[in-house]
């Protein structure tokens, strides 16, 4: 646990503290250890950090935006929305893969091209779709959309590659749906073993700009129009227990593992509300009740050991 070291030569003993070297005798991933060194009436003390290599994750990047991008989206019941959705795609993208997760009740056949459309057991829910989705892109980046969304002549989804590649740092990129660039801020102040810590979501705040990026700032949650790392998005993943309340909530299990930014100049189109049984069927699901609203609360509460959680 110990080396002592005794010279007469103080140019000496520096060459043979130069040569000291440190290995862990005890196997772990991820921990740390502490060496002191001595010397007359001084010490010093050196943290050391003991970590199990991680493997990079390489994808094979062609030079289209399909080898790229993936497209993702989770449908219910609104099969209408989703084929003007496909046609705005293809209008710009021809053969970009898009992979749609469907819990309908009553799933329909979508035999466009380039499509995967995967079928769940009714109802799931919202963050169980979207882990599907996102589990079967095999692309660098995916791209997040509503099934409502519709591309348009701002929805230039190279310009979000661009950004990713100059910023490897950034984990995921938000656009805009017709001007409205959604974002917050997550402030999390720990708390004690007993009772927990509090957690603040403050919206339409940002933490500053993206260097070299005027249209970007740091944010910790964007709108739902978003390019992200598969591999790390697949990491955090989406908590399927919320079914149809849950966005912030992505964001917030990602606290410390997402750097995430929002952008102005990359936008999408949202489709008009209409009325048809389909929709009509849709709202009736999509309007959470208040017990959904409470669970949600509880499972903050427990899951992330809080005693407070702000929405401002």
């Amino acid at each position: 646990m110990s080396l002592v070291v005794e010279c007469s030569s103080l140019v000496t003993l520096n060459n043979l503290l130069a040569t000291v070297s440190y290995t862990s005798t005890v196997y772990h991933i991820h921990t740390g250890d502490l060496a002191i060194f001595q010397f007359e009436n001084h010490e010093a003390v050196f943290p050391i950090s003991i970590k199990q290599p991680k493997l990079p994750v390489l994808y094979d990047i062609g030079t289209e935006i399909s080898s790229h991008v993936t497209i993702t989206t989770k449908i219910f019941l609104r099969y209408q929305k989703l084929e003007v959705l496909l046609s705005s795609i293809r209008r710009f993208y021809s053969n970009i893969t898009v992979i749609i997760a469907d819990d309908s009740d009553d799933p329909q056949k979508i035999t466009r091209e380039h499509i995967q459309h995967y079928i769940m057991p009714p109802a799931q829910g919202w963050f169980a779709g979207r882990n599907l989705a996102v589990s079967q892109v095999i692309t660098k980046y995916f791209l997040w959309v509503d099934d409502d969304f519709v591309f348009t002549e701002e929805t230039k989804i190279e310009k979000l590659v661009e950004i990713m590649e100059k910023v490897p740092e950034l984990d995921v990129l938000g656009g805009s749906v017709e001007g409205n660039q959604f974002y917050f801020s997550l402030d999390y102040q720990e708390g004690d073993e007993m009772e927990g810590g509090c957690l603040s979501r403050k919206s339409k705040e940002t933490f500053h700009q993206l260097p070299g990026h005027p249209h970007c700032s740091l944010a910790s949650g964007v709108v739902n129009f978003f390019l992200a790392r598969t591999d790390v998005v697949q990491k955090v993943g989406f908590d399927p227990k919320l079914q149809r309340v849950g966005h912030s909530e992505f964001f917030m299990d990602g606290m410390g593992s997402l750097m995430v930014a929002s952008c102005s100049h990359v936008s999408i189109g949202h489709q008009p509300h209409t009325s048809n049984m389909d929709t009509a069927r849709y709202d009736s699901f999509r309007n959470p009740e208040d017990s959904e609203k409470e669970f949600k609360l509880r499972l903050h509460f427990f899951k992330n050991h809080l005693k407070c959680v702000h929405y401002g």
